[in-house]
């Protein structure tokens, strides 16, 4: 490496996303000319409602093009304002409102404009790839703490009074969560609350892009609706990526603290700048227009779950049913130990979806990516004719382990 090839220290902390890599090498293989099946990627596979299109196209006809407030046009914070007001029982003014380009972008402002070195951020393991390695990017130290299936992949009051110190300043909880699809019931966010009730000076960030994908008549809630006594510091992060299939669109955004709305929108002017004026107008069609659809395409998310936990577990996968988002996060601890068909020994999780992915043509995500060894993540959010050939693949996969 030459002297001007220096890359920064910052990159050191941190490592690729595993799902973006998976996923990657699913696309060299199917550009190679290989049938692979990948169920790797939060994405699904419906299109955009036709009326957010509509949106967007009219906006750009109008010629709004333009730069628009860093943190996010007045018309949709006033949107974002009613949905939470209408869905979460949540009172925000717009001064109290972020929108950035992604929920990816929503939590990384929140957390550079708030943590120090030395800073802990608590995050229940199995968690969402990212989460750890934005914190270490902003120089501060992720406490994941594992919350096995046992517990259904819940963190516990126990673990979470245990874990905070005072040098905490964040809890992250995503519920429904990515990747294991468990959500917390209001008993249980209140339990949590009765713990950070005593601990004033930690934040709560609380990521519910899955807030709609939840099925069986769970009763989705979020943590400020549940404590009003946390609303002064908790962050309640959302977007249209999952719920509306709008991912590409990059829309995340976010109801909080004045203060720290402010110093992200800070951030933003200097690094992004403002998320896409014609996503920002597609963006209130979603929220402000018909949801109807969001229950139908459940029903079709319910049936690929139910589908998909049934084949595994039938292949000698442990899987239990999620009742939220579109993934199952199953263990495959019965073939770890043992050689595959085409001779190769699955030490790993991560032996185990290479393996999968290079002899059966099938991409998952290994568990530890989600820091949680021993499982991986299939996406189910793809036909259920997609499905019933990964799964047929991946049940002579493990047939031929020995």
């Amino acid at each position: 490496m030459t002297n001007f090839e220096k890359l920064s220290d910052n990159l050191s902390r941190i490592a690729p996303s595993a799902t973006t890599v998976v996923t990657q090498k699913a696309r060299d293989l199917k550009a190679a000319g290989e049938d692979v099946i990948s169920l790797s990627v939060g994405e699904s596979d419906f299109d955009t409602p036709e009326h957010i299109i509509r949106a967007a196209i009219e906006a750009l006809k109008q010629g709004k093009t333009r730069y628009t407030t860093i943190d996010g046009t007045p018309e949709l914070k006033a949107a974002i304002c009613r949905k939470f007001k209408r869905e979460n029982s949540l009172n925000y003014s717009p001064a109290q409102i972020n929108v950035s380009p992604g929920g990816k972008a929503v939590i990384y402002n929140a957390l550079s404009a708030s943590l120090n070195v030395g800073d802990e951020v608590i995050i229940p393991a199995p968690c969402w790839v990212s989460y750890p390695e934005i914190v270490k990017l902003c120089g501060a130290k992720p406490v994941t703490i594992t919350c096995d299936m046992q517990s259904g992949f819940k963190l516990t009051p126990e673990q979470l009074s245990a874990a905070i110190t005072p040098r905490t300043r964040w809890l992250i909880l995503n519920s429904p969560s990515n990747p294991t699809g468990a959500a917390y019931s209001q008993a249980e966010l209140r339990a949590l609350a009765d713990v950070l009730i005593h601990h004033p000076r930690v934040m709560i960030l609380t990521d519910d892009i899955y807030e709609h994908l939840v099925y069986d008549d769970f009763a989705f809630t979020t943590l400020a609706e549940v404590s009003p006594e946390l609303y002064d510091r908790t962050l309640t992060m959302n977007g249209v990526s999952k719920t509306y299939a709008m991912t590409g669109w990059r829309i995340g955004y976010a109801g909080g603290p004045e203060w720290l709305i402010s110093a992200m929108a800070k951030i933003m002017g200097q690094s992004t700048g403002n998320p896409a004026s014609f996503s920002q107008y597609g963006a209130i069609a979603a929220l402000d227009g018909p949801q109807d659809f969001i229950q139908s395409r459940n029903i079709d998310f319910r049936k690929r779950r139910d589908f998909v936990v049934k084949n595994l577990n039938a292949a000698g996968l442990v899987c239990k049913i999620p009742v939220g988002a579109f993934y199952v996060f199953a263990s495959c601890a019965s073939v770890i130990g043992k050689r595959s068909a085409g001779g190769a020994l699955i030490k790993t999780d991560l032996d185990f979806c290479e393996h999968l992915l290079s002899e059966s043509l099938v991409a998952l995500v290994p568990g530890i990516a989600f820091h949680s060894p021993s499982f991986f993540r299939l996406s189910y959010a793809t036909s259920l004719a997609q499905l019933e050939q990964a799964c047929t693949r991946i049940a002579a996969f493990c047939n031929g382990c020995h």
